[in-house]
């Protein structure tokens, strides 16, 4: 039995959770989720709670088991808390402009690079810091990738776009004479 599959999903107040013939919507005070169920398993609502259970012992469903589960949780979280990662801008001369759907940064390049976020996902810009936060997990996790791949951080100075508390392995420079 999977150990994270097993254990049911408490719904806060405030939340409500349709269960359809092959998909999962959860309602909540930040938004509106929706997920696709494999068949592999079956997703019940009891008072108060959600379980997921598989429908059979076969390998497909015994991996979709504990997933589908994580999946549910993470979109109560989402409409209830929401999701948020922090991205650290290290470098001379680099800047960041903007908020809100788009930002503005100057990142060493001749250029400046201007990233849109998607629907549903928010930026905030404070000093040298991005805030990506939204209710999909998936999706502020993919932002915040896409824009730390912008300009990774380089492991002789530490320059580039790095999440916050992320440890960047130094290397040593060249050795003198």
């Amino acid at each position: 039995m999977s150990r994270i599959g097993k254990l049911p999903i408490q719904v806060p107040a405030g939340v409500t959770i349709t269960v359809d013939s092959g998909n999962v919507a959860v309602k909540g005070p930040k938004g509106e989720l929706s997920q696709f169920i494999t068949p592999e398993v079956s997703v019940a609502q009891d008072d108060g709670a959600v379980t997921v259970t598989r429908n059979n012992e076969s390998k497909p469903a015994k991996s979709q088991h504990g997933l589908m589960r994580s999946l549910i949780q993470n979109m109560v979280t989402g409409v209830t808390e929401g999701f948020e990662k922090k991205l650290e801008v290290n470098g001379v001369g680099f800047r960041i402009n903007g908020g809100g759907q788009e930002i503005e940064m100057s990142l060493g390049f001749s250029h400046p690079v201007k990233y849109k976020a998607p629907e549903g996902v928010s930026l905030t810009v404070n000093k040298m810091e991005i805030t990506v936060s939204g209710i999909s997990k998936q999706q502020v996790g993919q932002v915040a990738a896409e824009i730390r791949a912008l300009k990774k951080p380089e492991p002789y100075k530490g320059k580039g776009i790095k999440y916050a508390g992320e440890q960047i392995i130094r290397k040593a420079g060249k050795a003198g004479k």
